[in-house]
């Protein structure tokens, strides 16, 4: 087994620590060393799970710690990623998810329960696909991007660096989204989305 830390102990890095679990379940791979964070919240709710903060996030880099981010919002994973520079990031796959052929899965993804990814996927550094949410064919995910819990992305979509796509968000074939953007929980996205735009919507404006 090898050491593991969980940088961001919210609640996006306690459902990090639960596919950890799942995973060591199945197949013993990972030991738990603990959070690393930098500004720790709700001791009540790790000393439940009997897991505690060894640190603050540079406590990853000095250690050499193997490490996945478990925080949500895309620019703070891409700050805390530039940050850690040279540390081992790790990718994490809920065996009750599917990941299917042809596949390029970046260092630090998180692929939660349910989450289904089918072929030629492209996926960059540290992407998170939350509970119950599709990745179709022949796509393409920058750096840091969040797919939130049941959204849908169909085929030969493009998606930009720190992109956050809100829960339930549907992205119909073929389009792009461009850095930075945010898609409100919800929308349907059929046409393209600028850099840095934020939409909303049925359809997604």
């Amino acid at each position: 087994m090898r050491d593991l830390v969980i940088v961001g102990c919210g609640g996006h890095g306690r459902e990090t620590l639960d596919i950890v679990d799942a995973i060591n379940a199945q197949t013993p791979t990972w030991r738990f060393v603990g959070f690393a964070d930098d500004d720790p919240r709700h001791p009540d709710r790790l000393q439940r799970r009997q897991v505690g903060v060894i640190g603050p996030v540079s406590t990853v880099r000095d250690a050499g710690h193997p490490h996945v981010i478990g925080v949500g919002a895309p620019d703070v994973r891409a700050r805390i990623d530039r940050g850690l520079t040279g540390a081992e990031a790790v990718t994490l796959v809920h065996p009750a998810a599917t990941v299917a052929s042809d596949n390029r899965l970046g260092p630090g993804m998180l692929v939660a329960a349910g989450a289904r990814i089918t072929t030629n996927v492209t996926v960059g550094r540290h992407v998170h696909l939350n509970v119950n949410a599709v990745v179709s064919h022949d796509c393409v995910l920058g750096d840091h991007v969040t797919v939130s819990p049941g959204v849908n992305v169909n085929g030969s979509v493009h998606i930009g660096d720190r992109v956050f796509l809100g829960t339930g968000a549907i992205v119909l074939p073929g389009l792009r989204i461009g850095d930075d953007a945010v898609v409100g929980a919800g929308a349907v996205v059929i046409r393209d989305v600028a850099a840095g735009s934020t939409v909303v919507g049925v359809p997604a404006r």
